[in-house]
């Protein structure tokens, strides 16, 4: 798949196992990961480099915004106790940044979410109701 900046957009394969798409933003693609027990985005931005800061600044600057926005919108509709957003990379190379929405009622809770092996799936309803949710917010944020 190619992205209409020209840019090659192969999802690695464990984001593509691992995840849903939810929305193609502006800078990035807007992935929920498959694990409904915590309220967790990964936005992985369309470009090659796997480090966010060798970007140029101003589409660092650009996804930062979009990782506001995917922020905004965990506070508003799934009200975190605490945000976490990071990148890191270790294991998927890819640029991707997870924004993730903890409350001290989660399972991992105050634990890293990674690597656990105690996860719930998402059923396509429930998929479905979060890409229309998010989709009405975006719409809303761009008005």
């Amino acid at each position: 798949m190619v992205h209409e900046k020209g840019i090659p957009m192969e999802l690695d394969a464990r984001l593509q196992a691992d995840c849903h798409p939810i929305s193609e933003l502006t800078e990035s693609r807007l992935l929920l990961m498959n694990n409904a027990l915590v309220d967790w985005f990964i936005l992985v931005p369309h470009c090659e480099d796997i480090e966010l800061t060798r970007l140029p600044f101003a589409q660092q600057t650009a996804i930062l915004s979009e990782v506001n926005l995917v922020a905004r919108y965990l506070q508003q509709h799934c009200e975190p106790d605490k945000l976490n957003i990071a990148t890191l990379g270790n294991v998927v190379s890819q640029l991707h940044i997870h924004v993730i929405g903890r409350k001290h009622t989660d399972p991992y809770w105050p634990a890293p979410v990674w690597g656990k092996a105690e996860r719930l799936d998402y059923t396509e309803t429930q998929i479905e109701q979060i890409r229309q949710s998010f989709t009405e917010f975006f719409q809303q944020e761009n008005q």
